[in-house]
């Protein structure tokens, strides 16, 4: 896949700029956001016991949901779902059982999916953490399959936390011949370079899941070719 050209004010609004660690503070938060505002990402990501929290004018709020194992009854994950909507959160990033996904019980991650979509329906945007890393390609495209029958807005590569690793380009251009268009593509975990994320998109990627937003956007002119 070709993109448009992008300079870093462009490719800055493919980024959900993020913050998930365990050991995260309040005052951790104000700074990403401070941050965002400056780089002029799209969104923050936070855990949702941050909620609510002010953001400037124009900057989206997004949250985690079963994270980061997703081994979480739907119906928790649903009402931790709506709950972080109520607390101000614009977009919802959903760990799907990855477990069912490896037995292939592909009807049962369709319907976790589903019970989160019920909780939070548009406009709130529903993603869902598939995490590829874990997967076979088979398995990767029957998730997407699943996420995308039960509503969901995005697929999402990984929450940054399994040992298996992050995002790939073999992962995210499956998961976007996949949905084909129908859904968003959010590439994640262990995008650190400009290099890396112009790649992500080049594979299909819409949207990208980074800590390190101001490096990655600071090394734009370094990187030959763009």
């Amino acid at each position: 896949m070709t993109h448009a050209p992008l300079d870093p004010e462009a490719l800055a609004q493919f980024v959900d700029h993020t913050l998930l660690k365990p050991e995260a503070t309040r005052e951790d938060v104000e700074a990403l956001v401070a941050e965002a505002a400056r780089l002029g990402t799209y969104s923050i990501c936070i855990s949702p016991s941050f909620l609510p929290v002010t953001v400037p004018d124009g900057l989206k709020i997004a949250t985690v949901c079963g994270f980061p194992s997703g081994k979480h009854h739907s119906s928790v994950k649903a009402a931790e779902a709506e709950r972080s909507v109520r607390d101000g959160a614009d977009e919802v990033d959903m760990v799907i059982d990855v477990g069912a996904a490896k037995e292939g019980r592909f009807e049962d991650v369709r319907a976790d999916v589903a019970a989160v979509r019920a909780a939070v329906p548009a406009p709130t945007v529903l993603k869902v953490i598939i995490e590829s890393a874990v997967l076979t390609d088979h398995e990767i495209v029957q998730v997407c399959r699943a996420a995308r029958d039960a509503g969901a807005d995005f697929v999402k590569t990984s929450t940054g936390f399994h040992p298996a690793g992050g995002a790939t380009v073999h992962a995210v251009s499956i998961m976007a011949d996949t949905v084909g268009g129908e859904l968003g593509v959010k590439a994640s975990g262990g995008i650190r370079t400009t290099a890396d994320a112009l790649a992500m998109i080049d594979a299909g990627a819409t949207r990208l899941g980074l800590s390190g937003t101001a490096a990655v956007l600071a090394g734009f002119e370094a990187d030959s070719g763009y």
